[in-house]
């Protein structure tokens, strides 16, 4: 399997390519937002933490939308589990994408876990499946932000991404994080 390696801001991110609950592909080199698409990747149906959280996500796609930024939740389950997912959480609007390749979600940096049986909502872990991750990407496919987890505790809230979005389409901040390499010398303590 890919080793993880972060993704640099300011640099094109991978590709992505997913099939969406309720039919249909989604490509992110096919979105044009007017300032950035978030992408959110979600542990999957068995979590009840990612239940909340895309539906704080759901409750917040028109603010992202007037601030011209478009969203897609993504996870490793498969159809019938993401279609369930969209069902029961009640994600009217909000694109679901399912069956992230583990080996793509290396390339995004994100998280492998093994499973562990049944969650406190009694839905079985699958064998494998990445953790959570929030991205922002640019139009032009390059890394803005992005936050990634080794659990499903303590996840960005959406508010606050809201109000970092009004900031930086306001006074046009770069994307930080962008020194892939130290030069020499700076790897010492200053």
């Amino acid at each position: 399997m890919t080793d993880i390696q972060p993704l640099i801001p300011r640099r094109p991110v991978p590709p992505l390519t997913v099939p969406t609950a309720g039919g249909g592909t989604w490509r992110l080199a096919d979105q044009k937002p007017q300032h950035f698409t978030l992408i959110a990747f979600y542990r999957g149906l068995h979590c009840p933490i990612c239940s909340r959280y895309l539906g704080e996500l759901e409750s917040k796609l028109d603010e992202l939308a007037k601030r011209g930024v478009g969203a897609v939740a993504v996870s490793s389950d498969g159809k019938e589990r993401a279609e369930e997912s969209k069902r029961k959480w009640n994600l009217a609007k909000l694109a679901v994408g399912y069956g992230l390749g583990l080996a793509d979600a290396r390339r995004w940096g994100l998280y492998v876990s093994a499973g562990r049986g049944k969650t406190s909502i009694g839905v079985e872990e699958p064998a494998l499946f990445s953790e959570p991750g929030l991205f922002l990407v640019r139009p032009d496919g390059t890394l803005y932000f992005g936050a990634v987890q080794t659990m499903p505790f303590a996840r960005p809230h959406f508010a606050d991404v809201l109000g970092a979005l009004d900031f930086v389409i306001a006074k046009d901040y770069p994307a930080r994080g962008e020194v892939a390499s130290l030069p020499p010398g700076a790897a010492a303590a200053q």
